[in-house]
């Protein structure tokens, strides 16, 4: 039996009802532990919200289809992912909508990772102690690389006079 495919237009004038169920909505809010109470206008609020953010991942998603060699009648995951991947104020959901592999791109990737680690490097972090060596490095190599003199950050004393911490530092040792 084939699926009913036909879009649901958007209401172009203010009917002061929702699609989504605002039931549903209140008790998505309730799960929130810093929300105490929610009232029935800023619900209705959120789901309209709610309602023009999907209509507006829907519409990007659809271009994305559209501009394939062989457009398609259905909105598929993968032209969700190309969707949050190519448009600008979509890329906060990244994390959330990840771009589709293969299970061959996921197996390569995989065995990547194991000898990434063993060089030190993870998606190009590296640990404090790396981080920090490499500070010692540039200092040994640049002489001083700043002057403690220079810095921004001033302590008060109590005569009046700013000394900069790195003075108080040494005075203190």
């Amino acid at each position: 039996m084939p699926y009913n495919n036909t879009p649901i237009a958007p209401s172009k004038e203010i009917t002061g009802t929702v699609s989504l169920p605002l039931a549903r909505v209140k008790k998505i809010i309730a799960q929130d532990d810093d929300i105490n109470n929610c009232s029935n206008n800023a619900a209705f609020v959120i789901t309209v919200a709610t309602e023009m953010f999907l209509q507006h991942l829907v519409e990007q998603s659809h271009n994305v289809v559209k501009s394939e060699r062989k457009p398609r009648r259905n909105i598929q995951y993968r032209d969700v992912a190309n969707a949050v991947a190519r448009v600008e104020n979509l890329e906060f959901l990244t994390d959330v909508v990840p771009k589709t592999q293969t299970y061959k791109q996921a197996k390569q990737k995989q065995a990547k990772e194991p000898a990434a680690k063993a060089n030190g490097a993870t998606n190009g972090q590296k640990t404090l102690d790396q981080h920090m060596g490499e500070g010692a490095e540039e200092q040994a190599t640049n002489g001083a690389a700043h002057d403690p003199e220079s810095m921004d950050v001033d302590e008060q004393r109590p005569s009046g006079a700013t000394v900069p911490i790195s003075k108080l530092e040494n005075e203190a040792s």
